[in-house]
């Protein structure tokens, strides 16, 4: 895991760019898309009493050093065309702090891309601002028409996503190691030209149709100027609060959240959304004298819980394949009741308290020594057994919290804003290292990155109790 150093004082720290970045993007995309603010004010008002009507859950969160983060919390999403527009996306990103976590193949689920995350990794870091794009890249090798591929090609060659100060500031970071105050808020600026919104489309309407008629989604990132954030999703404490009252705000919500199912202890991500919007676009057929319409930005709210261990996660991944195998919701959601009820009832066989997740190695945590601990270490001698100090009350332990995404939830927010009735079926070809080829990186192991940070948090914990270098045990 790569560590945070002091920046020399001419430089403005990434997290700093980060937040600044965030701020500008979520004020552009107010602007763009108003269902957005309403979205955020209800994320707010639930979010206030949730906190209010839960003090543990409040002191948890403080202790972990999670509460300022939840308001500023945000992740937006992306779909790229080429090889290049990912390589300098890389780049862009890490001016932020930034790094790729995670490979995500969503040609399984019908959707012929395949993704990153993009965010900070380091603990502080995350605390002062979490910022993730998922992002993706169009499968052009998906595209069965062969004409029809070749000609996506040659639109996707003559584009170009970036400005050329952007470009320029961006190599100014990597010459001299960062940004200036000033120049900062310039790459901000010139950044957030990148997701902008285009209503005017690249091609033909009869091109838009082909490719739309191949899948949406292709149309979506073949026809336009650029990739356009298509989503910017605040957290919630209580996403099915937040899904039960979306109508009363004029918004409607999915049919299902997706995801686990509600628990007392919340593992993972849930995510909703509203469907996408209708919005004009014109064609480039008669300068723009043709219109029709688009669909592909859509509002989303997400409830993040524990990272899951691969143990955990294989559990996870078992026991929702088994209730999607066999509970499909239609476009109506005539079923989302049916779903709900089998989803609760399959997940009981996954443990739903933290010190039973926990000592059956199901999922991470952050460990600390408590002042009673510390206490303790400086005036006897303490029980060697990690295991031990917990039950004695000398060694806490809080969730860390799941930072990256899932491949199946995110394909049915994909569909369900794309259609549902558009359910391709494409060969399951995961294609990891033609990923990282274009991306000029390897993305990092998110499992690896949760278990180093439970591994130096027991550490230090011990080691503030005089104990360093004590294995956890846990129950198999």
């Amino acid at each position: 895991m790569s560590r945070s150093f002091p920046m020399p004082q001419a430089f403005v720290s990434p997290d700093r760019i980060r937040s600044l970045f965030t701020e500008a993007m979520s004020q552009m995309y107010r602007a763009e898309v108003p269902q957005y603010g309403t979205l955020i004010e209800l994320v707010a008002d639930v979010n206030a009493g949730c906190l209010e009507r839960d003090p543990d859950l409040r002191d948890r969160l403080a202790r972990a050093g999670e509460l300022e983060r939840i308001d500023v919390e945000r992740h937006g999403a992306i779909r790229l065309g080429t090889a290049d527009e990912l390589f300098t996306i890389r780049r862009l990103f890490a001016v932020m702090g930034m790094q790729p976590v995670g490979y995500y193949d969503l040609s399984v689920a019908g959707v012929p891309v395949h993704s990153t995350s993009f965010r900070p990794i380091d603990e502080a870091a995350l605390n002062f601002n979490p910022f993730r794009v998922f992002t993706s890249l169009l499968r052009l090798e998906l595209i069965e028409d062969e004409g029809l591929r070749g000609e996506a090609e040659a639109i996707l060659a003559k584009r170009r996503i970036y400005t050329p100060r952007a470009v320029a500031l961006i190599k100014r970071h990597e010459q001299k190691g960062g940004l200036s105050e000033a120049e900062a808020t310039e790459f901000v600026a010139e950044a957030l030209e990148t997701f902008r919104w285009h209503g005017e489309a690249t091609v033909s309407a009869e091109t838009y149709k082909r490719l739309h008629d191949a899948h949406r989604l292709i149309a979506d990132v073949v026809s336009f100027k650029g990739p356009h954030i298509n989503h910017l999703t605040p957290r919630t404490l209580d996403i099915d609060a937040v899904q039960a009252r979306m109508p009363e705000r004029g918004i409607t919500p999915k049919a299902v959240i997706e995801g686990p199912p509600r628990r007392h202890c919340d593992i993972l991500l849930r995510q909703t959304s509203f469907k996408a919007l209708e919005e004009t676009i014109a064609f480039s057929d008669d300068d723009g004298a043709i219109q029709g319409t688009h669909t592909a930005r859509f509002g989303e709210i997400e409830q993040r819980g524990v990272a899951l261990t691969a143990k955990g996660r294989a559990l996870y991944d078992q026991l929702l394949a088994s209730v999607r195998g066999e509970v499909q919701v239609g476009a109506g959601g005539a079923k989302a009741g049916a779903y709900d009820d089998e989803l609760a009832a399959r997940f009981k066989a996954l443990p739903d308290s933290w010190d039973e997740l926990r000592r059956a190695d199901l999922a991470f945590f952050r460990y600390s020594a408590t002042p009673a601990g510390i206490a303790a270490a400086a005036g006897s001698r303490l029980p060697g057994d990690p295991e031990a100090l917990i039950a004695k009350g000398y060694l806490a332990f809080t969730p860390i919290v799941y930072e990256d995404f899932l491949p199946v939830s995110a394909a049915g927010i994909f569909q369900s804003n794309l259609g549902t009735d558009q359910q391709q079926n494409y060969a399951t070809r995961s294609n990891r290292d033609a990923f990282e080829a274009a991306l000029g990186a390897t993305v990092q192991d998110e499992l690896a990155l949760y278990a180093e940070r439970q591994a130096a948090s027991l550490d230090s914990a011990l080691a503030a109790l005089g104990l360093a270098g004590l294995p956890l045990k846990t129950v198999a």
